[in-house]
């Protein structure tokens, strides 16, 4: 964290900046830095095509679980407020509390779940690319068998 600040200040030296004086106010903490989701996967290359970046604020209700979905972009956050479970399809579970961050898992179908009694807040932000979803929700029932002909 030093080489950041080292480098904030010497930016900020350089372009004459009036608040360059009060860096000793400015804290940068990482919160994630990873090539790797949370349940342990390697993130997949970027997709090519014309990025498109989605930044999304999400609240859960209380007691609320949400539908079984997957996202085949790589996708991060910071949970806000309150508390929040994600579960993958395979039951690998990730319990969060405010401040944590989240880099979740690519094209795995999974869930969150707040279990507690307030709001859970998180701010996620999605790389993907311009006319590709960011999440896909697996339908409530499953596809109908398709038959092959025969010749």
């Amino acid at each position: 964290m030093k080489t950041i600040l080292c480098g904030i200040s010497l930016i900020l030296s350089l372009s004459g900046n009036a608040w360059a004086r009060d860096l000793n106010t400015v804290k940068v903490d990482v919160l994630a830095k990873t090539s790797s989701s949370w349940d342990g996967g390697t993130l997949p290359d970027y997709s090519p095509g014309r990025p498109e970046v989605t930044i999304l604020k999400v609240v859960v209700p209380p007691h609320t679980q949400l539908p079984l979905h997957k996202h085949p972009v790589i996708n991060a956050g910071v949970l806000l407020k309150g508390n929040l479970t994600v579960v993958t399809e395979d039951n690998k579970t990730l319990h969060m509390t405010a401040g944590d961050p989240i880099v979740e898992v690519v094209n795995k179908w999974h869930y969150g779940k707040n279990e507690g009694n307030e709001p859970a807040e998180i701010i996620v932000f999605y790389a993907g690319t311009q006319g590709n979803p960011i999440t896909i929700k697996r339908s409530s029932t499953p596809p109908a068998p398709v038959k092959q002909q025969k010749d």
